[in-house]
């Protein structure tokens, strides 16, 4: 088994963020769209410049996830409540991303307990997330792992309007 190192990331680690986001976005989602939907995504809404931004921000919380020094993924969590968990306290994942070459290694295991525990640590009921209904993979893992299915949603990429499930796992 690979050794994982998970780290707190802070306004020093934006721009290794917004890299690696957009790298990791890329990979996973450009094959099942347009490269007109991806390009003007990735130029109007998922920027270097508005990633970097992000970082630092209160009620964010990044995560990076090492590998023998290399940066392997990294997590996003986010102060944020699901109109359908009003009353209760709920964190929302709102990226695990995990580098190509590092996909299978248990980096996205480790950064989603990296989630639980920061969670737990604030005292949360509930994690939730939104996944694209057309990835599989990662709503089998998120299943795989305690959370369900309990709403909809829709993102915007680039003029694609699609379909999202929303997840949540309770934290207790």
């Amino acid at each position: 088994m690979l050794d994982i190192k998970i780290v707190s990331a802070g306004k020093e680690d934006a721009k290794l963020i917004a890299i690696i986001s957009r790298e990791t976005f890329y990979d996973t989602y450009a094959a099942e769209n347009t490269a007109a939907n991806m390009a003007k995504f990735m130029t109007q809404q998922f920027s270097k410049t508005l990633l970097m931004e992000e970082v630092g921000v209160e009620g964010n919380h990044f995560f990076l996830a090492y590998i023998d020094g290399e940066v392997a993924g990294y997590l996003k969590l986010k102060d944020a409540n699901h109109p359908q968990l009003v009353g209760t306290q709920a964190l929302e994942i709102s990226r695990i991303y995990v580098s190509k070459p590092f996909i299978g290694k248990s980096v996205g295991k480790s950064l989603l307990q990296t989630a639980i525990d920061f969670a737990q640590e604030k005292s949360k009921d509930w994690l939730w997330l939104i996944a694209w209904k057309e990835n599989k993979r990662a709503l089998q893992f998120y299943q795989k792992n305690g959370f369900e299915i309990f709403a909809e949603s829709t993102f915007l990429l680039g003029d694609d309007l699609q379909n999202d499930w929303v997840l949540k796992r309770s934290i207790s």
